[in-house]
């Protein structure tokens, strides 16, 4: 790919498990040994990122930190924005310390001028209901109409977790499209180029199209290409 080219880049990396599922093997050895095999991938992701551009990697407590200090090291510390946590609920019951329930979002981009369009979360019911009863007769439009902006936790997007949800596509570590929806709406325009180079079952690929960008991704999953071409063969 040229220099400069992406407008985003979302990446649902491996997070060296040690496990070898069903769709892929996520074991890189030591962490060390995961951030020595990330490195160059990195840097080819910065040099085709946009100057405008940013890159949102997805990861869990495994490598978090180790990643935050490469890509602090590639990006610039500067250019660190932010560390988001998505917590989601579900599995079993651990005696011996607090679940694990949730997975890390490191946000950087590559220069202080980039894209962002700020998300907004709905104002809860009561709230609402607090505003019409203090302003009674007045028009609420503009104090309430958007709600209030995204802060760096987010707690409103639940995982899938079985085949009963209809976004599931039989793929081990499928995230949801409102996860990617959230991403992309908030670092990139109708028109601009998003890419996953770590794409799985494809969400995305199916997300960007459908809010008018364009898609590049790949995966070395045979699975997880067929998975994505059924999902954006509607776009064809």
């Amino acid at each position: 790919m040229p220099d400069n080219y992406i407008d985003l880049i979302y990446c649902d990396i491996l997070y060296n498990t040690g496990k070898k599922f069903k769709d892929y093997n996520d074991n890189l050895g030591t962490p060390e040994e995961a951030i020595k095999w990330y490195k160059p991938r990195l840097i080819e992701i910065f040099r085709i990122l946009k100057n405008t551009g940013s890159i949102y990697i997805q990861c869990d407590y495994r490598l978090v930190h180790y990643l935050k200090v490469e890509m602090d090291n590639i990006f610039g510390v500067d250019n660190f924005q932010n560390h988001i946590v998505w917590c989601y609920n579900g599995g079993g019951i651990t005696k011996k310390r607090f679940n694990k329930k949730h997975d890390d979002i490191l946000f950087y981009t590559k220069s202080k001028k980039y894209i962002f369009n700020i998300q907004y979360q709905p104002y809860k019911k009561n709230f609402i209901e607090r505003a019409k009863y203090k302003h009674k007769g007045k028009d609420l439009k503009d104090k309430i109409n958007l709600g209030t902006p995204l802060v760096d936790w987010w707690i409103d997007i639940p995982h899938i977790a079985n085949p009963v949800n209809k976004e599931y596509h039989n793929y081990v570590t499928q995230k949801p499209k409102a996860l990617l929806e959230r991403i992309i709406k908030a670092s990139s325009n109708k028109g601009d180029v998003i890419a996953d180079f770590f794409m799985g079952s494809g969400t995305t690929g199916e997300v960007a199209l459908e809010l008018g960008r364009k898609f590049i991704g790949c995966d070395i999953g045979d699975k997880a290409c067929e998975i994505t071409k059924e999902r954006l063969n509607k776009f064809v």
